[in-house]
């Protein structure tokens, strides 16, 4: 199959349509926040997104409020088509609670965020040329580069 795939990569570099160069889609993965209150609601939105040309799965969890669309699609089309079926829908503006430095800053801490969950935030990452950080970590004992006087 892999020598097949490579073949057909090949091939569709040089096929034109109407003398342009056929845009192709990358695979990604799109995450949306999607208010849903019953079964109706997560199997309207279900099948609207599934409907969809290049999706290849999709997730819905409805506690979370959360809807996970794989394949090779454009965010902004999965959006409006979500948007479609007349729910309040935005893109998921959280990110696990382990991957934030500060996550009880104001701007990241989120009473409506599911368990787990904070808001992307700015302010709740650490700046990169931070002095005082630089200095905690320098004299940890946890950092195998730390001074071997102490």
């Amino acid at each position: 199959m892999g020598a097949l795939d490579s073949l057909s990569d090949y091939i569709s570099d040089f096929v034109t349509v109407h003398g342009k160069r056929k845009k192709r889609k990358v695979m990604q993965t799109v995450e949306i926040k999607v208010k849903m209150d019953c079964d109706g609601c997560e199997r309207r939105v279900k099948n609207a997104v599934s409907s969809m040309k290049g999706v290849k799965s999709v997730e819905v969890n409805r506690k979370k409020s959360y809807v996970s669309v794989s394949g090779y699609v454009e965010p902004n089309k999965v959006l409006n088509k979500v948007k479609s079926t007349g729910k309040r829908a935005e893109f998921w503006p959280y990110v696990p609670y382990n991957l934030v430095a500060y996550p009880y800053v104001a701007q990241a801490y989120d009473k409506k965020a599911p368990s787990g969950y904070v808001k992307e935030a700015v302010q709740a990452l650490p700046s990169p040329n931070a002095v005082d950080e630089k200095f905690v970590t320098f004299f940890s004992d946890e950092n195998p580069n730390a001074c071997s006087i102490m």
